[in-house]
């Protein structure tokens, strides 16, 4: 089944860096487009960045350009979200996902998250 598992999370100061892993499995991943979410206490999950299958095109929510760089290994079934400048709105709970088209439609696979908190 389609396995999804964040790691790279923790507490890091403003300005600091962190990145994110995203080791996918249970589907060929090397023919999905990826995409990284984020959820802050009483907000809802939004988009923060998205890759194609090949990786030759991304795109990224407008508070993150410049700063956030998502990429992706297929020979290694990963996905990474490299963050840099990070201030104290980037906390949340950071999650990857793809979408599968189904026999009932799209379905969205998500993985547990990692916590992201910058503070100093």
């Amino acid at each position: 089944q389609v396995q999804l598992v964040e790691s790279g999370g923790g507490l890091v100061q403003p300005g600091g860096s962190l990145r994110l892993s995203c080791a996918a499995s249970g589907f060929t991943f090397s023919t999905y487009a990826m995409s990284w979410y984020r959820q802050a206490p009483g907000k809802e999950r939004d988009l923060v960045a998205a890759v194609t299958s090949g990786g030759g095109s991304t795109n990224y929510a407008d508070s993150v350009k410049g700063r956030f760089t998502i990429s992706r290994d297929n020979a290694k079934n990963t996905l990474y979200l490299q963050m840099n400048s990070l201030k104290p709105e980037d906390t949340a709970v950071y999650y990857c996902k793809v979408a599968m088209a189904t026999r009932f439609g799209l379905a969205n696979y998500w993985g547990q998250g990692t916590q992201v908190t910058v503070s100093s």
